[in-house]
């Protein structure tokens, strides 16, 4: 999976499941500030990228987290994988 590919599905999971607006998500878009999300939605987030990404996600990891390129920069290694 390219990082591309990760930013559309974490897009699609944000706007389909968080009601987040379309054109709010972009890889610069704050989390909190921008997107409204708070510590338990970034654990939902987390439990939905599940579907995608094998293995286990730490979540502690998200803890710098700030922005949607973070968000990428972050889970893109777990994308990688076997």
């Amino acid at each position: 999976m390219t990082k591309d590919e990760l930013y559309t599905k974490i897009k699609s999971i944000l706007v389909d499941e968080f009601e987040v607006d379309e054109k709010s998500v972009t890889l610069e878009a704050n989390l909190v500030q921008d997107l409204d999300l708070d510590s338990i939605d970034f654990i939902d987030l987390v439990v939905k990228t599940k579907e995608f990404i094998p293995g286990k996600i730490d979540p502690e990891v998200f803890k710098s987290v700030r922005t949607m390129n973070d968000v990428v920069e972050t889970l893109y290694p777990y994308t990688q994988q076997a």
